[in-house]
């Protein structure tokens, strides 16, 4: 590892000012879980590093009369012990729970997971199916985005390097709607995915049939990917198995796995299917209080 210089910033001004006069030399560090890593392999070579975990607004986990507000520097420890994620969007939760160990989830913060932007982050379908709305802090202000823009590529969020995520918000319509989180890895922990899935649901007064249904996929694609497709052949269909495998065929049919050291491409596209249908019956039978 390079020798580098450590400023800790105490609010989102200071951070954004540190950030813009060192330009391309700078780079912000939260739980450092996944930067020091890099750090230490040479595969990214900052001279100034920026701490920006003990920024207050960056932190929080409330109610708003805007929806369910997540500072961008809460750890996923924090996430699984919140009552108010627990109850209105348990997703995020198990997201967060299958995370690491136990010491990188009381580091590793759910910014830091989002703005990584590698392609098997656990993070993001969950808030993908919930609409999520992302804020960012840059000199002259602060402006707000869908999460299903804030993804570009493996490695490269939308933010610049003069930029900051200051926190995730889940819209009031979406609070406590039946959703769920699946993950498969090559081990049952301390693993990669190989393929997450997320999904939301809403289905008529009897649980008979779906008015509407979000599926986001991970580790699918270059990056976290909503299954558009899927959503709208599940709309108005009916709540039964051979739907939910053929939502599954299609889903898989929106991606663009590879093969790699982890997994071929084939294999990810069957784990789609599986994965699909049981996030999909998850969903539902948290809806039914199951």
């Amino acid at each position: 590892m390079k020798s580098f210089e450590y400023v800790a910033a105490h609010s989102a001004t200071e951070a954004l000012n540190l950030l813009s006069e060192h330009g391309p030399d700078a780079l912000p560090i939260a739980g450092g879980t996944d930067l020091l890593v890099r750090m230490k392999q040479n595969l990214v070579t900052p001279k100034v590093l920026v701490d920006i975990a003990g920024i207050p607004e960056f932190h929080g986990i409330e109610l708003t009369e805007k929806g369910l507000r997540i500072g961008s520097m809460v750890t996923h420890a924090e996430i699984m012990a919140s009552p108010l994620i627990r109850q209105h969007a348990p997703a995020v939760a198990a997201a967060s729970a299958s995370i690491g160990a136990p010491q990188v989830r009381n580091l590793g913060t759910i910014g830091g997971n989002l703005v990584s932007c590698v392609p098997s982050i656990d993070s993001a379908p969950p808030l993908l199916v919930l609409d999520a709305i992302v804020t960012v802090a840059q000199i002259d202000g602060q402006k707000q985005m869908p999460i299903e823009t804030f993804f570009v590529s493996p490695r490269c969020s939308i933010l610049t390097p003069d930029q900051l995520l200051v926190d995730i918000l889940i819209p009031p319509e979406h609070l406590g709607k039946a959703s769920g989180f699946r993950k498969f890895g090559r081990r049952k922990a301390l693993t990669l995915a190989l393929v997450n899935a997320a999904a939301s649901v809403e289905t008529d007064a009897a649980n008979e049939r779906f008015v509407r249904a979000r599926l986001a996929l991970g580790a699918v694609s270059p990056t976290p990917i909503r299954a558009h497709k899927a959503e709208a052949f599940l709309e108005g269909k009916q709540v039964k198995e051979e739907i939910l495998v053929e939502a599954g065929a299609i889903a898989s049919g929106e991606a663009e796995p590879i093969d790699d050291f982890r997994a071929s491409a084939q294999y990810r596209r069957e784990l789609i299917k599986v994965l699909t249908r049981r996030v999909l019956e998850g969903a539902v039978s948290n809806g039914m209080g199951i």
